[in-house]
């Protein structure tokens, strides 16, 4: 598990690198720019589709679990942007303070410090936060709240979409990407890489699981916790085994995929931090290069210790 913190901070680096940079932000504004042109050529069509779904969901589910929904992720997106907000501006500050051996601890502990922190405000003003989103329901009359949400879950699926599409860029480029990395961090080391393994058929399920199962589990959306659960293991599910295989396509002579599962969980923890991009818009758009790049990261650290 060490050496899987030690890639996740490498990791949290290495997409700060200009190359890295980039492949995320071209990739990412081109994908995006084609996605909203969809979206908004079939708006209406998708709007249709959430309203069917909405019409499975009890009223009284979409009022008050809905606020719910909307003060559970509010919660969420500040804890994220904490963090995110603390290395952006105090990052090189950071790095010359704290010692590489201590770097991930005081991640974890501003990570954690960030979350307590606003618990700790959504302990005292949690209720009040809930009551204002009830009260902007409430507010509306029923055929606003119906068209409202089913607006949100049309901007849900079109994000999504170009979450899977970011996936596939991620993993066309990833070889020049992370050789790039190599030839900047393990020079010393001689593979032959397995050119022969392909990860696209495994993406590729992957994507149509997710999009199935996605479309199945929508209706737990409205109901409070249990929808950032359900979306981060969805989004997991996602992207693991395409950063894995990626990686390992590029770190070993011969891809194992028996010998992969010995470190299941290092593996579900990199994809797990890489989920979490997701939450963020903009930084979403950078999640696949760092998984890619922090997979890649762990594979050659326990190549060089067997």
């Amino acid at each position: 598990m060490k050496n899987a913190m030690k890639a996740v901070v490498f990791g949290f680096r290495e997409i700060l690198n200009w190359n890295t940079m980039l492949y995320a932000l071209v990739s990412g504004f081109l994908v995006t720019a084609v996605w909203i042109g969809v979206g908004f050529y079939f708006w209406d069509s998708l709007v249709s589709i959430s309203s069917r779904i909405l019409e499975l969901v009890p009223f009284s589910m979409v009022r008050s679990n809905g606020a719910w929904m909307l003060s559970t992720f509010l919660w969420l997106q500040v804890v994220l942007l904490t963090f995110a907000l603390i290395f952006a501006f105090f990052g090189n500050i950071i790095l010359r303070s704290v010692s590489k051996e201590k770097y991930t601890s005081f991640s974890l502990i501003v990570a954690g410090g960030s979350a307590i922190f606003w618990a700790v405000v959504w302990y005292f003003k949690g209720d009040y936060i809930y009551h204002q989103f009830l009260k902007l329901l409430t507010w509306l009359p029923f055929e606003t709240i119906e068209k409202g949400v089913a607006f949100l879950i049309g901007f849900y699926l079109i994000y999504n979409a170009i979450i899977v599409t970011l996936l596939f860029v991620a993993s066309i480029f990833s070889e020049p990407l992370l050789v790039s990395v190599e030839e900047r961090h393990f020079k010393e080391d001689d593979v032959v890489r397995d050119h022969v393994f392909r990860v696209v058929g495994y993406t590729i399920k992957d994507s149509f699981i997710f999009l199935f199962v996605s479309a199945i589990a929508l209706p737990l959306l409205f109901i409070p916790l249990l929808n950032i659960f359900v979306q981060i293991a969805l989004w997991i599910w996602l992207i693991k085994d395409t950063i894995t295989y990626d990686a390992a396509a590029l770190s070993y002579e011969k891809v194992d995929k028996e010998a992969l599962k010995e470190h299941r969980v290092a593996l579900w923890f990199i994809s797990l931090v890489t989920a979490l991009f997701n939450f963020i818009p903009v930084l979403h758009l950078f999640g696949p290069y760092f998984g890619e790049i922090s997979m890649f990261h762990y594979l050659k650290s326990i190549q060089k210790q067997q």
